[in-house]
């Protein structure tokens, strides 16, 4: 019961979280420069003064703000997300045939980035002075300050020139399109893979870092010591008792960063022309589209409420204080 509280505590504070990141948004993106109607009317041939101030009624761009905040308001209240200026289309059709991929990016990077960042700090951890932990804090070094973009370049060079393994744009294969599950599946991990691994790069720094020093401070612990003495095999001395103590700070992180996590997705679709919302999004900045831009910024902000709920209850089932004290930290 005491968790089901904390959830549904939880939801309502994400709830008027988004409340404010709707309207801040909003309020925004109509203070950026640029009109849409002047874009759509120049897309239709020409721009006069007739055919801009008809484009402005029919998208209510002639009204007060305040009138088409509440207009907007009420829409996403009854789950509608507008209709986009550019493209025409429902933005909820538009962001669901594109949020799936960007899911996928974003939690394949996450997967990667926090389990070979967990081992090359565990690892490093046990002989902090030895060369494995100078390694992996080179790598952590190098990788933590390289841009996305930058990598991501750097691997389509890499990989579409010197070493052709993997392709290097979109997220499947033409060829491939109508053959069976299993033959699909693989192309789209292999399309998966450049993308995810530019995305997980940065954060595999930021994982291997932490949990490194997290576990240098938990194996010095009397509890470890003690398993030691008693003749506990050294693999699971680490893997079961020290990281399980040691994994609580990077789950509170892998949270945190989710947000980044989406952000540095948007922009690495752009580089792999990877067929999610980031892609979409430039578009619809480019055309002033403040319908679609809108809804990409709310299912985003969406996505990170959701994973910050999801982080608290892995750490409260990953340390059994937190549920004895009813979710009080």
């Amino acid at each position: 019961m005491q968790t089901l509280g904390y959830i549904l505590r939880r939801l309502i504070y994400g709830v008027i979280l988004m409340f404010f990141v709707v309207v801040l948004n909003f309020i925004l993106i109509r203070l950026a420069p640029g009109d849409p109607a002047e874009v759509i009317a120049g897309d239709m041939g020409g721009i006069t003064k007739e055919l801009l101030a008809e484009i402005r009624a029919q998208y209510g761009l002639d009204q007060p703000m305040t009138t088409q905040l509440w207009i907007y308001l009420h829409q996403i209240a009854t789950g509608n997300l507008g209709v986009s200026y550019y493209f025409d289309q429902p933005v909820s059709k538009l962001i669901g045939s594109r949020v799936g991929a960007t899911i996928l990016l974003v939690l394949a990077a996450q997967v990667l980035s926090i389990l070979l960042g967990v081992v090359m700090g565990v690892f490093s951890a046990r002989k902090p002075n030895g060369p494995v932990s100078a390694i992996v804090s080179v790598i952590s070094t190098v990788g933590y300050a390289l841009p996305v973009f930058w990598t991501g370049i750097m691997l389509i060079i890499l990989f579409a020139s010197w070493i052709p393994v993997f392709p290097v744009e979109g997220m499947v294969s033409a060829r491939h399109a109508a053959t069976g599950w299993l033959s699909y599946g693989w192309d789209v991990a292999r399309h998966l893979f450049l993308p995810a691994f530019t995305l997980a790069i940065i954060f595999l720094a930021q994982y291997a870092r932490l949990s490194r020093a997290s576990m240098i401070d938990v194996l010095g612990a009397d509890y470890v010591r003690t398993a030691r003495a008693k003749g506990v095999p050294e693999m699971r001395v680490i893997f079961k008792h020290a990281l399980r103590n040691a994994i609580l700070p990077i789950l509170t992180v892998a949270g945190l960063q989710f947000g980044n996590l989406i952000s540095g997705a948007l922009l690495v679709e752009t580089v792999f022309n990877w067929p999610g919302m980031g892609t979409l999004a430039f578009d619809s900045i480019l055309r002033r589209d403040y319908p679609t831009v809108l809804g990409i910024l709310i299912i985003g902000s969406a996505m990170v409420v959701v994973a910050n709920i999801v982080t608290d209850l892995g750490y409260r089932l990953a340390d059994p204080r937190i549920r004895t004290t009813g979710g009080r930290r």
